[in-house]
């Protein structure tokens, strides 16, 4: 079986993805630390590319997939406690998001939480409804659940592979600058985002 041959659309989003990935790993300011965090995307990308082929899916859903990674590529670059955004907005005349925002540490992390939520509740449920079955609603909330139980199990794992690391590498790539509360308000994000999501989505199609 050959397979479904992916859409241009699709092969681009994945293509700009891994580049996005690898460029990340150019001249980092954290070579030892960086890889850990984004390697992974590439091996996850080549996973979604042979998925796709086997069970289609929409190029919305693929986007949503894609903008999470490149996210998460972003802040893995600047293993999540230095991702310069002040320095950005400021560079393009906008005022200091953690200034306006009141923020005591950076808050990527945060976003790439609550991006988790937000950004795979659209992926998931369209899978299930396309290839298990599962009525829009209940797809929908499997969705949820799928967010909040694969949030735990990441601040699990997280956890567990800093123990195995060096003291200040744990600290640096575990990322809770300080606050004990980090994994409890991680997944805190990604609930709000995917129940926001499902919300979007189920009124969405009440209107279409």
């Amino acid at each position: 079986m050959t397979g479904h041959p992916l859409p241009r659309g699709q092969m681009a989003w994945l293509a700009l993805t891994g580049l996005a990935a690898l460029f990340s790993l150019l001249d980092t300011p954290f070579p030892r630390l960086a890889p850990m965090q984004n390697l992974p995307t590439l091996a996850i990308l080549a996973g979604i590319g042979f998925s796709l082929r086997r069970w289609p899916m929409p190029t919305s859903a693929v986007a949503c997939v894609c903008l999470f990674l490149v996210l998460h590529t972003i802040g893995g670059r600047y293993i999540y406690s230095f991702v310069p955004y002040d320095d950005w907005a400021r560079a393009i005349g906008l005022p200091s998001p953690s200034v306006a925002l009141g923020l005591e540490r950076n808050g990527w992390d945060r976003l790439v939480h609550f991006s988790f939520g937000a950004l795979w509740v659209h992926p998931i449920s369209c899978w299930l409804a396309r290839h298990k079955a599962l009525s829009i609603s209940l797809a929908t909330y499997v969705a949820v659940e799928f967010v909040l139980a694969g949030s735990a199990v990441y601040e699990i794992f997280e956890w567990l592979l800093t123990v195995f690391m060096a003291g200040p590498d744990a600290l640096a790539y575990n990322g809770q600058q300080g606050d004990p509360w980090d994994p409890q308000k991680d997944m805190a994000m990604a609930g709000l985002g995917a129940v926001l999501a499902a919300i979007c989505l189920r009124t969405k199609a009440r209107f279409t």
